[in-house]
This record gives C-alpha cells, sequence and structure tokens, in this order.
C-alpha cells in the first residue's frame, strides 16, 4: 500500500481512502502496523481537530436513534460527522454481532457523513484498541465532529474518556430507584447526561429521572475543567428529534469556555501521555506473545504446579530472561 498517496487522498477528504486508512490501522499484521505509524505519522502534520464526542449507555438506551437523529442535525447544519461505533463480537467468532450502518440507515446515506463500525474483540473493556487512531485520521479527513459509541457500561467509558473532549451519558426512563443502575465513577466522567426517550408515555418518567440525577450531579466533587454549571442532566427525544439542539448548544458551549480557559489543550496533552503509556504496556504485553515466551510460560507453569516453585520466584525469573 503507497502510504504516501493514501494520506494525501485522506487529507482531501477522500471517504473510500478513509476506510482503507482505518481498516490498515485495525490490522493486527505485524506489517500493516508498520504502515499505520507511518501513516498516522503524515497526518499528524496536518494539525487538524475535530470535537471528539464519547457517548454510551447501557444497550436499549437508544443510541444508535440518538446519534441517527443527532447526526442528521448536524449535518443539516453543513457540519461533517464521522461515527466509530464498537459492535459487540462474538466471543467464538469474534465477528461483529451488530451492525450500526444497519440501524442508522438514514445517516449512512449522507454525504456528509461517516459510519465506521468496528467489533469491540476483547480489546479496552469493549473500545477496540485502535478506535485512538481511527479519530486522529477522521480529523485529518477533514470531518467536524467524531461520535465515538462504546459498548455498554464499564471499563469502555473510562478509556473512551481518555480519547475525547466531550464524554456522554444515556440514560432511558425507568422506574424505581434510577441513580442505582448506574455507578458513581462513570458519572464522575460524564460532562453532561442525558435522558433520552423524553417524549410520549414516558415524559413524566424521564422528567422525574432528570431530575434525581441533577441532584446527584451537584453532589459530586467540582471538576476543575467546568464551568459552574456543570456537568449538567437534560432532557431529550432522539424519536421526536426534540432537545438536540439545546443538548448542541451546551456542548459547544462547554468545548468554548475549556478552550478559552487552557483545558481543553492541557487534557488532549495529558490523553497523549496516557496512550504512550498505554503502547508501552502493550508491546510489553506483546513480547509474552511470541512461541518461545508462551514455552517458557507453560514450563514455569508446570513447575508451579508442582509445587517446585513459587508463583512470585517463577514470574520473577521469566521477567529476567525477557530483559535478558
Amino acid at each position: 500500500m503507497d502510504i504516501e498517496t493514501l494520506s494525501e487522498k485522506i487529507l482531501t477528504g477522500d471517504r473510500r481512502a478513509l476506510s482503507r486508512a482505518i481498516t490498515l490501522i485495525e490490522s493486527s499484521r505485524a506489517d500493516h502496523r508498520d504502515q499505520a505509524v507511518q501513516l498516522i505519522e503524515r497526518l499528524k502534520d496536518a494539525q487538524r481537530q475535530a470535537i471528539r464526542v464519547g457517548l454510551s449507555g447501557t444497550p436499549g438506551v437508544g443510541k444508535s436513534t440518538f446519534i441517527e437523529s443527532f447526526g442528521k442535525m448536524l449535518t443539516g447544519q453543513g457540519l461533517r460527522v464521522a461515527v466509530l461505533a464498537v459492535d459487540p463480537s462474538s466471543a467464538r467468532s469474534g465477528g461483529s454481532i451488530l451492525g450500526d450502518k444497519t440501524r442508522m440507515e438514514e445517516l449512512s446515506r449522507d454525504p456528509n457523513a461517516f459510519i465506521r463500525p468496528s467489533p469491540a474483540q476483547s480489546h479496552l473493556g469493549g473500545v477496540a484498541r485502535r478506535t485512538r487512531e481511527a479519530v486522529t485520521v477522521c480529523e485529518a479527513a477533514g470531518f467536524d465532529v467524531v461520535l465515538i459509541e462504546t459498548v455498554g457500561v464499564g471499563q469502555s467509558e473510562t478509556v473512551v474518556a481518555e480519547m475525547s473532549d466531550l464524554f456522554i451519558l444515556l440514560i432511558a426512563p425507568a422506574g424505581g430507584d434510577e441513580l442505582q443502575g448506574v455507578k458513581r465513577g462513570i458519572m464522575e466522567i460524564a460532562d453532561i447526561i442525558l435522558i433520552n426517550k423524553a417524549d410520549g408515555d414516558l415524559k413524566p418518567a424521564a422528567t422525574r429521572t432528570c431530575s434525581d440525577y441533577a441532584g446527584a450531579l451537584r453532589l459530586l466533587r467540582k471538576r476543575p475543567q467546568d464551568p459552574a454549571d456543570f456537568p449538567k442532566a437534560m432532557m431529550v427525544s432522539a424519536l421526536e428529534r426534540d432537545g438536540l439542539q439545546k443538548a448542541w448548544d451546551e456542548m459547544t458551549a462547554l468545548t468554548n469556555w475549556r478552550r478559552e480557559n487552557g483545558h481543553f489543550d492541557a487534557r488532549r496533552e495529558a490523553q497523549a501521555r496516557y496512550w504512550f503509556q498505554q503502547e508501552v504496556r502493550q508491546g510489553l504485553m506483546a513480547q509474552l506473545d511470541t512461541p518461545e515466551a508462551r514455552a517458557r510460560m507453560q514450563d514455569f507453569a508446570e513447575r508451579v504446579a508442582a509445587g517446585d516453585i513459587t508463583p512470585t520466584v517463577a514470574a520473577q525469573e521469566l521477567l529476567q530472561g525477557l530483559r535478558g
């Protein structure tokens, strides 16, 4: 693959080149990884920035409907929108179970939108390992907004927060104590909580849920990267496309405030350090995935099982052998 030609096409907004680049980035082949690194190095000089929006919520909350309605609203304003949707993967085949392009049929046909479903596999708690690099490529291609959808609620939220400028948590109206359904740690990283499905018979429940979360957010410790009235809870209806513009206004207001007060650039610098450390850790783990290393691990595992050596000493000797 000619990396120079590919990078030039991406910079002109060529969608086919963008798709090829993300396929290259997601490949685990060693030669493809080398080419992907070269591509990222070429594209970083473009110095283009999009607003990166991480989006999560439990299955059934209406993430796909929200993304389609929200994305159509943004493209209607002349913005270019990229959606990186991480699909659940089959534990047996590794294939993707759901297809976001089929769930976002209208947005997928929009010339100002780009949707890329990626199987989560086992990387980083549900967020595809190379999603961060795919975000960089989408920015270089000239997209104004990049939406990163995560799978479920769990470790993936922490990971996607480390590659986003804004983290949005979608909640569905429900009976009983709604606050028990979301862990405190996830609320602490959310910038805006959107109560979806605020329409029809669910609107009264949505109003109560919004009030509950607004109260809970006021009890959380104040974050330095937030103005006085953030984080906040709001109601939206993706089905009726109600409240979407107000939500976008709040997102842009928060982004602008962070830019003006130095938090935006500081956050991206902190994220760059975080991903450097992650790449080092993953590189070290890869050293244990060679045939020689696996054979040595098997040998040590049998000696540990037989009681000939303790697990701690076995691990020390194995690691010393790798360093040697």
